[in-house]
């Protein structure tokens, strides 16, 4: 086996070039990471960490006014490309502003000597780097029927995001089958919403709907076509919640470590998701198995309602589906403005992906989150003297 090669070196000067140039390098103490290809995908917002490039962001990790985890630390490690030149790293002054180095002493404690220096030069001895070759799974094949045999360790590999496409198949046209772009999901259920509201709109303005009549003609009560637009957000309230409990009881359930099939199950369902969170090709739900699901739900409301009501109830939900699958696409992958609702949202979400898995299982509203006591705590500060 070969020898891992040095880490290459680099001058203040070819970083301050290559910042220049609209790459964003940033370091933790000498060890410098490129995060050109990560600033749009940043909770954080894409100006933030252009703002930082070129700069020491060891403070910036602990906070405020984010404390960032172990998970986002270990994230770090993939963009590593080497060392800052030894004196490089101390203070000297740039010609840009956004591209000055900064440079604080460093204590030394003397109890983190030890852990320190089985680390490399200047790591986070509270992270460790992502190294394929030791990896629990080998990722130059399929992934699904690997991670069945993790077992206890399943949970915890799971939750350890990487930045790179997951192989899921041995099968090609399986594994193209499992991928699906974003705009699919518009293109397929929109005109489904628009001719089923249609529908629905024009047999309600028949007069023969009836709510209760299967109970009782005396005191059946009517459903004008007016009630229409209050039954369709009926149906999107209704999927808010489904959309909470689905995520929370399916998708996060958490498999016995001796169930090769359920572990399997659960990978394929969503682990996929959460061990890599920023791949674009299974962010949203591919449209022949989100038809199963719907027609099982929509199967479920012909039951229990009217046909013309439950189909009006039925389309708000789709509606509120399509409108979920956007928005998830959104907060991973879009670039919300400071402050506003998204924005909020996208910084929720990604709390959820790389620290609170077992809370802030909301989507597309932190609703459901506040009655079911599973919201994310807002963090807290406090100020130095």
């Amino acid at each position: 086996r070969t020898m891992a090669a040095a880490p290459r070196s680099f001058s203040a000067a070819e970083v301050r070039s290559r910042c220049a140039e609209g790459a964003c390098l940033v370091r933790c103490r000498r060890r410098l990471y490129d995060l050109s290809s990560f600033v749009r995908l940043h909770p954080g917002g894409e100006q933030l960490l252009r703002r930082r490039a070129g700069t020491d962001v060891s403070d910036a990790l602990d906070g405020p006014p984010h404390r960032h985890s172990a998970n986002a630390r270990r994230w770090l490690e993939q963009y590593y490309v080497g060392e800052m030149e030894s004196g490089d790293e101390q203070c000297f002054t740039v010609g840009l502003p956004p591209f000055s180095f900064q440079s604080y002493p460093e204590p030394v404690d003397e109890k983190e000597v030890d852990t320190t220096s089985r680390t490399p030069t200047g790591m986070d001895p509270r992270c460790k780097p992502v190294d394929e070759e030791k990896d629990l799974v080998d990722w130059q094949k399929p992934l699904l029927w690997q991670v069945g045999y993790l077992g206890e360790k399943y949970d915890e590999w799971v939750h350890q995001p990487v930045d790179r496409p997951i192989r899921l198949f041995h099968s090609d046209i399986l594994e193209y089958l499992s991928k699906t772009a974003w705009y699919v999901v518009f293109i397929v259920w929109a005109p489904v919403v628009l001719y089923l509201s249609w529908l629905s709109y024009t047999s309600l303005a028949q007069g023969n709907t009836r709510l209760f009549s299967s109970f009782t003609t005396e005191y059946s009560i009517p459903v004008h076509k007016y009630y229409f637009p209050f039954i369709f957000l009926l149906g999107m309230f209704l999927w808010s919640l489904l959309e909470y409990l689905i995520h929370r009881f399916v998708f996060h359930m958490k498999p016995p470590a001796s169930n090769y099939y359920l572990i399997t199950l659960h990978f394929l369902l969503h682990g996929q998701h959460h061990k890599s969170p920023f791949d674009s090709s299974r962010l949203v739900f591919p449209p022949v198995p989100a038809s199963l699901v719907m027609g099982f739900f929509y199967g479920i409301l012909k039951l229990m309602l009217p046909e013309v009501l439950g189909l009006s109830v039925f389309v708000g939900g789709l509606c509120g589906y399509v409108i979920y699958d956007m928005m998830h696409y959104y907060l991973h992958y879009g670039s919300p403005k400071k402050g506003t609702y998204l924005y909020g949202l996208k910084a929720y979400h990604v709390k959820h992906h790389f620290e609170h898995q077992k809370s802030g299982f909301g989507i597309s509203t932190r609703f459901w989150d506040h009655p079911f006591r599973t919201l994310i705590p807002e963090e807290t500060f406090e100020k130095e003297d």
